[in-house]
């Protein structure tokens, strides 16, 4: 088999997989829309043990209304249960997702979610399909053809993404100017060591965990992976906290690092834009 022949089956395959995951969506049979989603609210916070581990991240105890039954139903986030939870606090919402008729095979998200359409994947299809023409097209008529075919796409959903991210940058900088400042502490730090299976590396990630009340009397506990100096070395470390009154899982040490952050990523954003469009336009000169 040729190239160009492997190529048009690898368009086919993938088109024909892409054809069956829209129509799965647009008979609703797709794994998303077989999902049951449910809000749970947190009954009780666990405090993690210092020097344990962060797998499942805070264990929680969480009560939600099943559908089908009309009963309250208590469950934990003990053992492989989806999304972690890293920070709570009790009467905080979190999403519980199972598929429809296993209510046992529960999932948790650490917020609640709308229905989706399972359209990932035929979407990822597509892309894929997108893809193999470029390369035909390259092949078949000149190599310039790929740097257009792939940089050009992405710099025009960069730039029509840009004034949104511009958008999300302010709102943030404002929700960080916002931020209530109130006392916290490190009330344990975790653990976790791994081994590369392929070099042998040995690998340790630390992680704080901070307790801290709002002034509306809201106890929160949370991971703290950032702005804080020496982790391995914080248990029962004093710290200063600062949270988004909507939200106190938005919370940060340091704002002024935290907005430093925000327009970095913008930077970044527009740097990227900027590379794509100038990748495609060499490929237009060189044709």
């Amino acid at each position: 088999m040729g190239w160009d022949e492997f190529l048009k089956l690898w368009c086919g395959v993938w088109g024909v997989a892409a054809l069956v995951g829209y129509g799965r969506s647009l008979a609703g049979v797709t794994k998303a829309q077989r999902t049951v989603r449910l809000t749970g609210r947190i009954d009780r916070v666990r405090e993690p043990r210092h020097g344990g581990s962060r797998d499942g991240g805070i264990s929680v105890v969480v009560s939600y209304r099943d559908e089908a039954t009309g009963q309250e139903v208590t469950v934990t986030n003990d053992g492989d249960r989806g999304e972690m939870i890293t920070a709570a606090w009790e009467g905080r919402e979190v999403g519980i997702n199972h598929p429809r008729g296993r209510p046992h095979a529960y999932r948790f998200t650490d917020r609640p979610e709308e229905p989706g359409r399972g359209l990932g994947w035929p979407a990822f299809a597509v892309f894929l399909v997108y893809a193999g023409l470029v390369v035909l097209a390259a092949g078949d008529w000149a190599w310039p053809w790929a740097l257009i075919g792939f940089a050009a796409p992405l710099a025009a959903v960069g730039v029509a993404h840009l004034p949104g991210a511009v958008r999300d940058k302010n709102a943030r900088l404002r929700r960080l100017a916002a931020m209530d400042a109130v006392p916290g502490r490190v009330v344990a730090v975790l653990k976790d060591v791994s081994v590369d299976e392929d070099d042998g590396h040995t690998r340790t990630t630390i992680t704080p965990v901070v307790s801290f009340t709002t002034r509306s009397g809201t106890v929160v506990t949370a991971h703290c992976t950032s702005h804080l100096a020496d982790p391995a070395r914080a248990y029962g470390r004093d710290v200063t906290v600062h949270h988004t009154l909507a939200d106190p899982a938005e919370f940060t040490l340091d704002v002024e690092e935290e907005s430093r952050s925000e327009g970095k990523e913008l930077a970044y954003h527009v740097l990227a834009v900027v590379v794509l469009a100038a990748t495609a336009a060499v490929g237009v000169a060189l044709l």
